[in-house]
């Protein structure tokens, strides 16, 4: 990407860049039933119209990276990508899902519009080529280890393999035990190369592993996390909801509740406003 030059990416009408008003990635952590998929998604879709937000529908179909081998995990591929697909056409919105190996891709690729790459796995080689070589955009979660300016490999592993639909997202970056801490310095570090970046302010302010079998988390923060990192300035925010996340089967306690997000919502736009001067 030529220095200063920003990439937009066009996905079924919605487009995302580090200039242009911001985008909303979210869904509930893991797809739990066709029914609740579909419920979130609806409701999803009803605030992003009514706040005129590009919307990309978010949830896992497995969560390989879980601290527990009895943990919840998903519902499975085939599961998974059939009800994704059923979200994408009911609801015309582009869908977004993690992958966990070369092999899920090419099964991946048909069903999802931005194959994710998890942050443990963002200096995988085999798996970022594999998904680059689907032609879908590519979203890399930055490494809880990984330094921003690091991230450059990453892109160039993607973009040398053909294919330059690539965004980057910061997840907060580990701190001692148990903890992740956001440095939004990252932020305009990469910018500088040139693609969408996003934040995701659920999972900035997990605690990994803190509960044991589990993680924790301190969903009190999302909200100010969310608006610094928009008046830093990002061309998405990734927020994981659910109807009770105090309920949730994964990553219940750095969900925030869907009928917050409106007023969220609402806040945010404002700062990208004036943070993009639109």
């Amino acid at each position: 990407m030529p220095a200063g030059k920003q990439k937009i990416i066009d996905i079924s009408g919605v487009k995302i860049g580090n200039n242009l008003p911001l985008t909303l990635i979210a869904g509930p952590c893991v797809i739990e039933s066709e029914k609740a998929a579909l419920l979130a998604a609806e409701k999803l879709v009803k605030i992003s119209e009514g706040l005129k937000i590009g919307l990309v529908y978010k949830s896992s179909y497995d969560k390989a990276n879980r601290s527990s081998i009895s943990s919840f995990r998903g519902i499975g591929i085939k599961r998974g990508l059939t009800i994704l697909k059923k979200v994408k056409k009911r609801f015309g919105i582009p869908v977004i899902s993690d992958v966990h190996n070369e092999m899920e891709i090419p099964e991946a690729g048909e069903a999802l519009d931005i194959i994710q790459i998890p942050a443990f796995l963002c200096r995988q080689t085999d798996i970022l080529t594999a998904a680059a070589k689907t032609g879908k955009v590519v979203n890399v979660k930055k490494g809880q280890f990984m330094a921003p300016g690091d991230m450059k490999r990453v892109v160039e592993k993607i973009s040398d393999s053909g294919n330059n639909r690539i965004m980057l997202t910061e997840r907060g970056t580990t701190f001692g035990y148990n903890n992740l801490v956001t440095d939004f310095r990252s932020l305009p570090i990469m910018r500088r190369f040139g693609y969408p970046v996003i934040f995701d302010a659920t999972h900035s302010v997990q605690l990994p592993g803190a509960k044991g079998d589990s993680s924790g988390g301190d969903r009190e923060y999302v909200i100010p996390l969310a608006r610094a990192a928009v008046a830093v300035g990002t061309a998405g925010v990734f927020l994981e909801v659910h109807q009770d996340p105090d309920k949730a089967p994964c990553d219940g306690p750095n969900m925030i509740k869907l009928k917050e997000l409106p007023k969220l919502i609402e806040e945010l736009i404002a700062i990208d406003r004036l943070t993009k001067k639109l």
